[in-house]
């Protein structure tokens, strides 16, 4: 199987019907200037598959993915590698990788639990239309 990953452009993956998610995705892609991360839903069959190929749940991860070649982030970790490879601003949030990882995650968790009902949830997962120019950036 071609990996959706050969090419290693840094691949976030998402819940694609959560809300919050799908915002993460849009406040991402505008500062993005370089295009190089790719998205993928954690439902669909791409995120599946790189997240078996990782030895990740596939059926219970609720959390964000980020997939760097042969390396892979989850939960505050991802959150953090992606604010310091969007660079800027944005890169101060690197310093937070020193604290415990078990306090990033139990806040990132405490979030991801209640995110359908603060954010709300989709019906299926949300995908740029064929016509917006960053598609091509979503895996399928």
């Amino acid at each position: 199987m071609n990996s959706p990953a050969s090419d290693d452009a840094p691949i976030v993956l998402f819940d694609g019907v959560c809300n919050l998610c799908n915002g993460f995705v849009q406040f991402i892609l505008p500062r993005d200037t370089e295009g190089r991360f790719r998205f993928a839903a954690l439902q669909s069959d791409v995120g599946e598959a790189l997240l078996a190929e990782r030895g990740l749940p596939t059926d219970e991860l609720e959390s964000v993915v980020l997939i760097e070649g042969d390396d892979y982030y989850v939960k505050s970790a991802a959150v953090i590698r992606i604010a310091r490879l969007l660079g800027g601003v944005y890169a101060l949030l690197g310093p937070f990788r020193f604290l415990p990882r078990g306090l990033r995650d139990w806040a990132y968790d405490a979030v991801a639990a209640r995110r359908y009902r603060w954010f709300g949830k989709r019906d299926q997962c949300a995908m740029p239309p064929p016509d917006v120019d960053v598609s091509s950036r979503f895996l399928e």
